[in-house]
């Protein structure tokens, strides 16, 4: 028998719960996801050494460059883009006020 973790066990929950999507709410899901997907070549002035940077960067993760500024700004128009200066102070100001509180 297959033990499953929680984690996996919500998931057969949740799954088991679902409810098929009519017609129109699925045409509707397909359109959103449509536009999602959907791709513009656009035209970007990029300084050399920004761009030899982006390709360095890129050939490190293994990916092409085009793939890697794509994933920096849908991470960026999600908020998901961090800076590591603003986490850094975070993380200290956090860690000074943990050590306020306990001590």
């Amino acid at each position: 028998m297959i033990r499953l973790n929680d984690e996996e066990k919500q998931i057969e929950d949740e799954m088991e719960q679902s409810v098929p999507l009519d017609d129109e709410e699925r045409k509707k899901l397909d359109s959103i996801l449509n536009r999602a997907r959907k791709t513009r070549a656009i035209s970007l002035r990029i300084t050399e050494f920004d761009l030899n940077m982006l390709k360095k960067r890129a050939e490190q993760e293994g990916m092409p460059y085009q793939t890697l500024i794509n994933t920096i700004l849908r991470k960026y128009v999600t908020e998901q883009l961090v800076d590591k200066r603003e986490l850094y102070k975070t993380v200290s100001l956090a860690r000074e006020s943990e050590a306020d509180y306990s001590g």
